[in-house]
């Protein structure tokens, strides 16, 4: 007798944990005027995009000596931001920390939205996108460009498969209990839970097969990043000759990253209602993670700013004065001081780790990841080997057109747009994972 008041509790848990995450997916207020905003947006900046693919890169502020500029800063932040999804879900998966079970999905969902994205920039940097399919057909080995397309293509693959796999019970839980969902969602939700019902043999290869893309994605994850770090460091240029850029870009990425996750944190938790899954313990667990990415993130400055600063050659002695005390000196210090020192300092108190703080200071965090990023790709291309001279103006100066920034707020749009439409059709956060690590015991109706 005693034992059906227990197995009661235990059903009303789990419809509790149904009913919460289900909750958001079938009604959001306010999610409609999101998503008509975004789309707006994205209308009025594709038609600046629509004006630079019709008058060319000319439209830009880009010349022949900065040839790289908002576009490549944008590609390498974007990248950066995606490798949270080999941090939380392959490598903290892998050492079985459970805490992360309620934000692995959204670390997953911010993944594949940036690398998607960091893909279609460097098309949008293209004067002829219509050529892009050459880079496949006749690409050379030697080049870095091939590198970074095949490592983003393979990332952007295993992403998406650590992104729908572990979700595969969750789905067949939404083709039963979302009744209300259009016929299109109702069909995607069955295609995708492949019939899965928790039998002993499917729970198993589902969690080996979840488990090899684990270790997968940790190679290819690191080398998304190094191969973008080689694009520069295969130069001569003062700046980027440096054998520590590849090792510095993947620590500076797993702060961006992590950043952006606890901002999709905050804003889940609160506007889905969340609280109950997305704790307190959760961000003061990430701002920990926090000051310790930030950590190694130091260090490797350290090292890239205080070595070529010791030996002082003409061409780092140019480089390194306009960074520190000269025309980028402001840029440079905010990035450092915004992005890594200032939240190292106050993360180390817990009263910084609660929601809000830390979500300030990811936002700060964030904006200071993209400054750095700047900061790398355009004071180098302005500190050639040879004089610039007769040359116009603009060719001396690099200053962002509207087109550019219209087309950058374009890719920053589709990027949110993307996790909206990613939010609103999965569930954020797992329902059956976060049931067995609860030790709630379920079953899944076929």
């Amino acid at each position: 007798m005693n034992d059906l008041p227990e197995q009661k509790e235990t059903n009303l848990s789990f419809e509790k944990i149904k009913k919460d995450i289900l909750r958001p997916m079938q009604n959001h207020k306010g999610l409609e005027l999101w998503i008509a905003f975004l789309l707006t947006v994205l209308s009025v900046c594709a038609w600046a995009y629509y004006v630079q693919l019709r008058d060319g890169l000319g439209v830009t502020g880009m010349r022949d000596y900065v040839s790289w500029g908002l576009y490549i800063a944008n590609f390498v932040f974007f990248v950066a931001v995606s490798l949270v999804g080999m941090l939380i879900s392959s490598i903290l998966g892998l050492l079985r920390i459970d805490w992360i079970t309620p934000i692995s999905r959204i670390a997953e969902i911010i993944a594949v939205a940036f690398v998607a994205v960091a893909g279609l920039v460097i098309v949008m940097d293209m004067g002829r996108p219509d050529r892009v399919i050459n880079v496949m057909i006749h690409g050379r080995f030697q080049s870095p460009i091939l590198w970074d397309v095949t490592v983003i293509t393979t990332y952007l693959t295993i992403s998406l498969l650590l992104l729908i796999l572990p979700m595969i019970p969750d789905l067949a839980i939404c083709k039963k209990e979302l009744k209300k969902t259009s016929p299109i969602l109702k069909k995607v939700y069955n295609i995708l839970s492949f019939g899965y019902i928790n039998t002993p043999s499917q729970h198993k290869h589902l969690h080996k097969m979840i488990r090899t893309l684990m270790i997968l994605i940790v190679p290819v994850g690191l080398a998304i990043h190094t191969v973008t770090s080689w694009l520069f460091a295969s130069t001569l240029r003062n700046g980027w000759d440096t054998t520590i850029l590849g090792p510095y870009f993947v620590a500076g990425a797993f702060v961006a990253g992590a950043a952006a996750l606890i901002v999709g944190m905050y804003f889940f938790r609160v506007n889905y209602k969340l609280q109950d899954y997305i704790t307190d313990l959760h961000f003061d667990k990430m701002g920990k993670l926090m000051v310790a990415v930030c950590l190694v993130y130091l260090y490797f400055n350290l090292n890239e700013f205080l070595v070529p600063g010791y030996k002082m050659k003409t061409g780092d002695d140019i480089h390194l004065k306009e960074l520190f005390t000269g025309h980028w000196a402001i840029m440079f210090w905010s990035s450092q001081l915004l992005g890594n020192i200032i939240p190292i300092i106050l993360l180390v108190t817990k009263k910084f780790r609660k929601p809000l703080p830390i979500m300030i200071i990811s936002l700060f965090i964030l904006a200071g990841a993209w400054v750095k990023r700047y900061v790398i790709v355009i004071p180098t291309l302005l500190h050639p080997h040879l004089p610039i001279q007769n040359v116009p103006e603009n060719f001396v100066n690099y200053s962002p057109s509207a087109i550019e920034i219209s087309v950058t707020v374009f890719s920053f749009a589709l990027a949110l747009l993307i996790i909206t439409v990613l939010a609103k059709i999965f569930p954020v956060v797992p329902i059956c994972e976060t049931a067995d690590n609860k030790g709630i015991k379920y079953k899944i109706e076929a």
